[in-house]
């Protein structure tokens, strides 16, 4: 199968070119794209002069609006993302595509503790991790890495769910996973990325407290508003039994808490069928 490599790129001059370097001497046949996304340094010059094609963002659209351009753009059957940042090593392709030939959509690159940068952002992960598996009842290894090797006619059915942000990653793996699709976690080890971040950890923190909410509405809304439901249910019980004992009465505030238990329940029950409706033809 014709293979596409994709990467997303700002302002990644330092780095890129050793790395398509070596993309091509791995892969001497895989189709390079790279995504300039708005960069205002050489980023898109040296991957030319390194035989890539480039796609110039005309400004800043996000690391998942580069994604979903590259992935339009692709040409192969099986498409492989990575950083351009050197984080992602060229060497472990291979190793993702040997599980696509095993059977599975999709192929993640899994980081270890040690491969965040800093304990805060292995904890936060690790947060994500569990969340994310608890809704999906799947092991989830590694939801936010953004190198993974995929299916393109499977990846492309999705497009219309990514955000443009960097949760694209989020996303994509809980889509699969909600649509029976089969994927697969290889652990590596990633280099320290060169150059300068573009994450802020307040900034990106707040975006990602948000990803978990939508998570939860999007993927198994059911499984978020069923413990909502009940935390009013057991406060109004629990008031009811405290105005009965000492009141001998059935309150207005207790009415309100019971109803609005049955109203949340209500809720995600639509929500839950509102959901399986995103996933009607993830199988055409």
């Amino acid at each position: 199968m014709k293979l596409s490599v994709i990467l997303p790129a700002r302002n990644e001059a330092a780095a890129i070119g050793p790395l398509l370097a070596e993309i091509s001497l791995r892969l001497p046949e895989a189709e390079l794209i790279v995504v300039d996304d708005g960069s205002t340094d050489d980023t898109a010059a040296i991957a030319a002069r390194h035989g890539a094609s480039v796609i110039s963002h005309p400004y800043p659209k996000g690391n998942g609006a580069t994604v979903k351009t590259g992935a339009r753009a692709a040409t192969g059957e099986l498409l492989v993302f990575m950083d351009a940042d050197g984080q992602h090593r060229p060497e472990d392709i291979p190793r993702l595509l040997a599980k696509l030939a095993e059977g599975y959509d999709m192929a993640v690159g899994a980081r270890g503790m040690q491969d965040h940068a800093g304990a805060h952002r292995g904890f936060a992960n690790a947060v994500f991790n569990r969340f994310a598996s608890w809704m999906v009842n799947h092991r989830i290894e590694d939801l936010t890495s953004g190198f993974r090797a995929v299916r393109a006619e499977r990846f492309r059915r999705f497009l219309y769910l990514l955000p443009n942000s960097f949760s694209y990653p989020t996303t994509c793996t809980m889509s699969f996973f909600r649509a029976g699709f089969g994927v697969a976690y290889v652990p590596v080890s990633m280099p320290p990325r060169i150059g300068e971040s573009h994450i802020r950890p307040f900034r990106d923190g707040i975006r990602f407290l948000l990803i978990i909410i939508k998570i939860g509405t999007l993927y198994s809304p059911l499984k978020l508003f069923l413990p909502v439901s009940g935390a009013f249910f057991l406060t109004g019980l629990g008031y009811y039994s405290y105005t009965y004992l000492t009141a001998h009465r059935f309150t207005n505030m207790s009415a309100l808490l019971f109803i609005t238990s049955v109203l949340v329940f209500l809720i995600g029950l639509v929500s839950e069928q509102i959901t399986l409706l995103t996933y009607k033809d993830s199988d055409r």
